[in-house]
């Protein structure tokens, strides 16, 4: 998933808009907002709190609540259409028209989902904004990890049930005894979780050389292939940071060909010159 950059800023009027909502002092008073908004659905949890304060909570979620709505009707007159090009103003509008949905009756599951309110980080904070930009560019990389592990467990989920399934012992049952049981032990050990003590050493209590299997597993799965993740959001992280270089000086890129060429040019009239000599 790859959400686009916020939309070009317009003229006119609706550029003065536009510059005010997104100067760091609207930026910062909205993150601020969200914080306050994150606490007070977190005090809503706790009946005595409610008790005491819940008229006044309530209250103040629905003040945050409109000014959340009076942030967005800005944007959406200040950017018109191109309000839509960019998937964190449909972040936003998403998470505050859910919240406008009503809480009661059927709905009443969609007043835990308020919470999601506090997600809006992701889309005010720009630190926040460029992880979750690099996690979305390294989507495609991640999926072909993902089939490759994905591949690897099931010929792993089937050779553990085919060797250690058939034993009558009822631990080695349950961890082994079906495909989908061999797949979820195979993933406890990945994840390093009780693999020892827990699994492996009382299955070779009764296969005392299915080490030969496990260790390599381990290896593979643990400290080769989860690290790919690391790597692919990584590259994705500095592909992100370049991107946004290039986009606060967008004449970086014509100045760094310049001088290459430059450089070029200077080189092949230096070899002309010893070819003259």
């Amino acid at each position: 998933m790859v959400i686009s950059s916020p939309p070009d800023t317009p003229a006119g009027t609706r550029q003065s808009l536009a510059a005010f909502i997104e100067s760091r002092y609207a930026v910062n008073f909205i993150t601020i907002i969200i914080l306050i908004n994150a606490v007070t659905l977190g005090l809503e949890t706790n009946p005595g709190v409610m008790a005491d304060y819940g008229t006044f909570l309530n209250l103040l979620d629905r003040a945050i609540l409109v000014i959340f709505t009076i942030e967005l009707l800005i944007r959406l007159y200040a950017y018109r259409l191109s309000f839509f090009r960019s998937g964190w103003n449909l972040f936003d509008l998403f998470i505050v028209v859910m919240a406008w949905l009503p809480t009661t009756g059927p709905f009443s599951i969609l007043r835990a989902l308020r919470i999601l309110r506090v997600l809006r980080l992701l889309s005010v904070v720009p630190q926040m904004r460029r992880v979750v930009t690099a996690i979305g560019h390294s989507i495609p990389g991640m999926i072909s990890v993902i089939s490759v592990l994905g591949l690897l467990f099931y010929v792993s989920a089937v050779l553990t049930t085919k060797l250690f399934g058939q034993h009558h012992d009822p631990l080695i049952q349950e961890w082994f005894g079906s495909i989908g049981a061999s797949a979820y032990t195979l993933f406890q050990i990945m994840t390093l979780e009780s693999w020892s003590m827990g699994i492996v050493r009382p299955v070779m209590h009764h296969f005392p050389w299915a080490w030969i299997f496990f260790v390599p597993f381990i290896i593979i799965t643990s400290f080769a292939v989860l690290n790919l993740f690391i790597g692919i959001i990584v590259d994705a992280m500095q592909m992100t940071q370049q991107d946004s270089r290039k986009d606060a000086d967008p004449d970086a890129g014509l100045h760094n060909e310049i001088a290459e060429l430059r450089q070029a040019i200077a080189t092949l009239q230096n070899s002309l010159d010893n070819g003259k000599r």
